[in-house]
């Protein structure tokens, strides 16, 4: 048992959990506070960039910020929601450095969060997820159904599956295990 929670993966694992969720609980706010008042935020925020639709966009930011802090917390299409703050983040210190310089008393909770978003899109969400739980499903599936090919081109021509026709398989869902959802190389 101890060795069991003292393991590598298992360590790792409850880092990006922690990671993934208090990121994700601290950053939500900020997408509910741009909706409070989207005209403010236009105002303060886009049209001192001189970025066309400013509603448009701000209206991007705060759900951006929103879905994405909610597929952090979830595990649920994690990268995805991780690169969405990372963008989101990325103009809101480009807005900093314009509007005030290199003040790090500004910068320093928005480099925080890019850098907490920026690992999680870079490792994946470990295997306390979501996306984790589809691709062990999705794994098996893909090995049952490679089994089952491969017994019934044994009975039919006694020959086994080609090494071409196997890694054409999976379609949509290899696309989504290896790009992603998570880190399969573990």
């Amino acid at each position: 048992m101890l060795s069991t929670i003292l393991t590598k993966s298992f360590s790792k694992d409850t880092a990006l959990l922690i990671l993934r969720v208090i990121t994700g609980t601290v950053l939500i706010h900020h997408g509910f506070e741009k909706l409070a008042n989207i005209e403010n935020f236009a105002d303060a925020f886009v049209r001192p960039l001189h970025l066309p639709f400013p509603i448009f966009l701000s209206y991007v930011a705060a759900f951006s910020e929103i879905g994405g802090s909610w597929l952090l917390i979830l595990g649920l299409a994690t990268r995805f929601g991780a690169l969405a703050i990372v963008g989101t983040i990325s103009v809101a210190i480009y807005h900093a450095l314009v509007t005030s310089g290199f003040n790090i008393f500004l910068l320093e909770l928005l480099l925080l969060y890019f850098a907490s978003a920026t690992s999680i899109a870079l490792t994946g969400p470990g295997d306390f997820s979501i996306d984790e739980v589809i691709i062990r499903v999705l794994r098996s599936e893909s090995d049952n159904e490679d089994i089952q090919e491969t017994i019934k081109t044994k009975t039919n021509s006694g020959k086994s599956i080609s090494q071409e026709e196997s890694t054409n398989k999976g379609g949509i869902f290899q696309f989504l295990q290896a790009n992603l959802l998570s880190d399969t190389s573990n």
